[in-house]
Order: structure tokens, then sequence, then C-alpha cells
């Protein structure tokens, strides 16, 4: 049996944003709105700033991003190790539950 239960439990609520925003941040450090511009591209979710600003705070202070210095007004975040090994296994959780959910509505 799988477990599908990881650290993101404790997002509650939050776990889809954080979700999205650790997979953009996997392809390179960004800016709020390269984020939420990625993001809108990868998933077609349209991420407000309120909803990214306060996933990237509860990611910052789960130790799974972290803040850059400012590049010319604008702070780039970037995904620390922790990150990358908590999304490696929300997706690993989430690709087992889409196959079996694609299993059980395949034509019988």
């Amino acid at each position: 049996m799988v477990t599908v239960h990881t650290k993101f439990d404790e997002l509650g609520r939050f776990a889809d944003p954080s979700v999205l925003i650790l997979t953009s941040l996997a392809g390179g450090a960004k800016h709020g709105y390269a984020i939420m511009a990625d993001v809108a591209e990868f998933s077609g979710v349209s991420m407000e700033p309120g909803t990214l600003y306060g996933a990237l705070a509860r990611l910052e202070r789960q130790g799974w991003v972290e803040a850059m210095a400012l590049e010319e007004r604008r702070r780039p975040y970037r995904i620390t190790g922790a990150g990358q090994t908590v999304l490696s296994q929300q997706l690993a959780s989430m690709h087992t539950i889409a196959r079996v959910g694609r299993r059980r509505i395949a034509p019988a």
C-alpha cells in the first residue's frame, strides 16, 4: 500500500498553491509575478497575489523555499533541497492517485 500523506498534510487547504509554487520554483528562482505567470502557463490556475505571498511565507517557514536578495525592487525565491524532497514526495503521491483514478474510470 502506498502512503499518500506527507508533510503537506500540515498545510491543509493551502497544499494546492504550495505544490504549484514549488513546481514553478523547481524550474529556477523567480519573483512573485514570474511565479504567477509560470503557474498560469503550466497549470491554467490564476493565482492571486495574496494567495501567492501567503503560501510563500508558509513555505519559507517550513524551510522549503528561501527568499533571495532584492533585484530591482523584486524579491526572487528559490526552492531548497528540503522543498525539492517534499515536492518529489507529493508528486509521487499525486501520480499514484492519478494512475488509480484513471484505471478506475476506464471503460470495463
